[in-house]
Parts: structure tokens; C-alpha cells; sequence
């Protein structure tokens, strides 16, 4: 059986209207309550007494009351719900271009925000990713895929930071002299000390060739204190710091250069045993193709003779 609702219908004396076929509603019928297996309504159906049972049929048009159970797997279009709080006690999954959130408030449970989510995820996906905080100019920090680092739109202000202290890496090249590697990827300023070996190649490593940027390694050398070696490692013109470099910016395959250097010369160490000796070089990327070498700009400077003074406690 069906009941069908051409006009506007009003029932409210408390009865139910069960019915295991169709209501079909081409008005604004009002009701005390509904049971029904469809509800098919073109025009205004409210229920005073709520709906009660399942809603397993088609639900179209303006419906205002309680509804409690939807079965199946209906699609549901909803315009607006209005309310103090919507509180969903299972898994929400949202499929679309776009989500806005106007709220004051935003707090997540979970300790990790997982940003770029895919299937297969990679690097170069990720590329560009990251925060964006709206302002009169924005705000932002972003992955960058070619360097392999955050991008920070502005300065930052990190209290208490520290640079990591690593030891140079050596490769023997031979008559007693080695290549020290220092990898940006362990951190920035480096150690090595001369009795290990007398420094014949400087290599760097790993810095980011982001354009018109200066990436700049320290290196503290420590002279040998054991004749007969102690004091002579890299105190001449030709075997001096800076004489030979190799850069390896981080995804190219590297080449040879050298360091400029104060009075076109290079940097020399003490002669004094056990000597410290600090050494900086700076390298400058204009941005132009990451693989040719004229693109870079190494510096090399250097503070030497540091030991402790004949004046003190």
C-alpha cells in the first residue's frame, strides 16, 4: 500500500503512520510521526514526534525532525547543519579539492601531522611542501627538493643552538699527504689533526646549491707535536690550505678549484708544535647550472697560532 500526499497535510494527533510502501509528499505535510520504508517528499516534510525506526528509502526534499538510522548506503547531500556541537564517533574520510576550516580553535590528538600524503610518496612530490602562515607578506617554510633542506621565507631565532663538531675524513693520497673531507651533512665545523697527515686536498662536501647562497665550513687544524714532523704540515705557499679544493654540492658530481685568498697567496699554519689553527671557507653559488664549476666562488681565511699565553692564573 501507498500513501500518497498531494497537498499540505497536517496530522498531529499523535498517530503513526506505518506503512510498508511509499509516502510520496508533493507538499509541506506536517506530521506526530513517521514510520515508513520510503519517504519521498518534493516538497516540506516535518515530523513533530520524529522519525522513528530506520530510514532505509529515499529521503529527498526538506526534512526537519529527528532521524534516527540510516541504512544502506544512501548518498546524503546535506546544505548546512546548524547546532552548538557535531560530535562523529567513527573514522571520517573527506574526498575533494578543497577543505576550510573557520574556527579559533584547532587542536590534534595525534603527534604527527603528515603533509603531501600518497601512495607513493617521494621526494620530488614533496617538493614545495610545507607551512604557509598568511600575513601582509607571507610566511613560510618549505622543503625544497634540489637542496635537500627547509627553506625559512624569513629569518629564524633558535635559542640555545649550537654547531656539531665533527672529525674530517681522510683518504690517503700518498707521500704523507691526504684529502680531508668535510661533509655538510655531519655538520659544519670539522677537526684534523696535521700528525694524521699533511693536508693536500680539501674536500666539501654536501652544501646545498641554492641560489645566491654561501655555505661555510670551519675547520680547526691542530699541528703536530711529535718531531720530525712537528710544526712543518701546510706552512709553505705549495702546500698551503686552499691550494687544492674539490667541491661536491649535494646532487652533483663535483669538480677541482681553489680558494681565493688574501693577497692572491693561500693560507699557511703555524710552525709552533701543537698549534691550533682555524680556517673558514665560504662558498658562494650564483644559481646558474649546479655543474659548472665557474659558478661557484670559494674564500678561504684563517686565523692561526692559537695556544695559551705566557700571562695568566
Amino acid at each position: 500500500m501507498a500513501i500518497k500526499i498531494s497537498g499540505s497535510t497536517i496530522i498531529d494527533d499523535s498517530r503513526n503512520i506505518s506503512d510498508a510502501g511509499n509516502v510520496n509528499s508533493t507538499g509541506v505535510s506536517t506530521f506526530a510521526s513517521l514510520r515508513s520504508t520510503n519517504i519521498n517528499a518534493t516538497g516540506v516534510t516535518t515530523s513533530s514526534g520524529g522519525f522513528v525506526g530506520a530510514l532505509t528509502g529515499n529521503v529527498t526534499g526538506n526534512v526537519t525532525g529527528n532521524a534516527t538510522g540510516l541504512s544502506g548506503t544512501p548518498d546524503v547531500t546535506v546544505g548546512n547543519i546548524v547546532g552548538a556541537a557535531l560530535t562523529l564517533s567513527g573514522n571520517l574520510t573527506v574526498n575533494g579539492t578543497q577543505t576550510i576550516i573557520n574556527t579559533q580553535t584547532l587542536e590534534v590528538a595525534d603527534k604527527t601531522i603528515g603533509i603531501g600524503s600518497t601512495s607513493s610518496p617521494s621526494d620530488a612530490l614533496a617538493d614545495g611542501g610545507g607551512i604557509i602562515v598568511y600575513g601582509t607578506t607571507n610566511k613560510s617554510i618549505l622543503w625544497q627538493d634540489n637542496s635537500d633542506s627547509f627553506t625559512f621565507s624569513d629569518g629564524i631565532d633558535i635559542k640555545g643552538a649550537v654547531e656539531t663538531v665533527s672529525v674530517g675524513a681522510t683518504y690517503n693520497l700518498g707521500g704523507g699527504r691526504v684529502v680531508l673531507e668535510c661533509d655538510a651533512a655531519n655538520g659544519t665545523v670539522f677537526t684534523h689533526n696535521l700528525s694524521n697527515g699533511t693536508v693536500g686536498i680539501v674536500s666539501l662536501r654536501n652544501f646545498p646549491a641554492t641560489k645566491n647562497s654561501v655555505t661555510t665550513y670551519t675547520i680547526l687544524f691542530t699541528q703536530a707535536s711529535i718531531a720530525p714532523t712537528a710544526g712543518v704540515g701546510n706552512t709553505t705557499v705549495g702546500t698551503g690550505i686552499g691550494t687544492n679544493v674539490r667541491l661536491t654540492p649535494l646532487g652533483v658530481a663535483g669538480f677541482t678549484t681553489s680558494a681565493r685568498v688574501a693577497t692572491a697567496s693561500t693560507v699557511t699554519l703555524s710552525t709552533t708544535a701543537s698549534d691550533i689553527d682555524i680556517v673558514t671557507f665560504a662558498i658562494h653559488y650564483n644559481g646558474s647550472g649546479t655543474g659548472t664549476v665557474g659558478n661557484y666562488r670559494t674564500f678561504a681565511t684563517g686565523n692561526t697560532g692559537f695556544r695559551f699565553g705566557t700571562v695568566g692564573f
